[in-house]
């Protein structure tokens, strides 16, 4: 048997896009970028492209442990992130594993619909998430319409964006970044709580269209970020740094 190895890695726990642009392709790239070898666990096997999302087919809750439990025995996980967790029995798993091995909090993107609205977690994972994971994590990084579903509120400025984190914080996250992307105006807004301590990140928006895996690369470089021991408002602002250089590549290849 192998035995452990001092090497630092970087953990995915989310779905396969084949096409390359989300999940776990998408948060490869993003380790990689960041100087990490990468490491992850399938969810769940997408098919989709970049018009939509076809269909998905679910992993076993025993798949994504079977998966993960080599890495743990190997290497030295010292950041770790996740995104599509489409099933309740996959959510508490993978529960189950952050608070068993030796691994760090992980960033939690909150997976919910692709932007062409194909729903990628059932109701019996959202429940699970918040009683499960939320309170795991060292940062859930919802969108605005995964926020409104989360918490029932309304957001439709920068004052709401805080008060769905501060909600969010009450029902079990130790700190939450709520991305605006989908707020209109000319600037992007991104609130950060972390623990009651508010940041809020700004920047003239990019005229992007939908580009497609920018919240795994977030989350993911955020993760990267932690790995290094930057400070969660420190791993934001670069992360959100890397997306925007990633968006503008996007724009200048077109």
């Amino acid at each position: 048997m192998a035995q452990r190895s001092k090497q630092p890695v970087a953990l995915s726990i989310a779905g396969l896009d084949p096409s390359g642009g989300a999940g776990v392709i998408a948060d490869i790239k993003t380790f990689t970028a960041f100087d990490w070898r990468a490491t992850v666990a399938v969810t769940s096997l997408t098919f989709q492209n970049s018009s939509g999302v076809y269909g998905a087919l679910h992993q076993s809750a025993e798949a994504v442990r079977n998966q993960i439990a080599p890495i743990v025995k190997e290497f030295r996980v010292v950041c770790a992130k996740t995104g599509m967790l489409p099933t309740r029995e996959i959510v508490e798993e993978v529960a189950r594993l952050f608070s068993e091995e030796d691994l760090p909090a992980p960033v939690v993107d909150t997976v919910m619909r692709s932007t062409t609205g194909f729903d990628l977690i059932d109701k019996g994972a959202i429940a699970a998430l918040l009683s499960e994971l939320f309170p795991l994590a060292r940062l859930i990084t919802p969108n605005i319409p995964e926020a409104e579903q989360l918490t029932g509120l309304e957001i439709a400025d920068e004052e709401a964006m805080l008060r769905a984190a501060q909600t969010l914080r009450e029902m079990g996250a130790r700190a939450v970044l709520v991305k605006g992307g989908h707020l209109a105006g000319g600037d992007a807004v991104d609130v950060l709580d972390d623990e009651g301590r508010v940041s809020v990140f700004r920047q003239k928006r990019i005229e992007a269209g939908d580009v497609r895996g920018t919240g795994c690369m977030l989350s993911s470089a955020i993760a990267a970020c932690l790995g290094k021991g930057m400070s969660l408002e420190e791993s934001v602002s670069e992360a959100k740094r890397f997306v925007t250089q990633k968006i503008r590549e996007v724009i200048s290849d077109e």
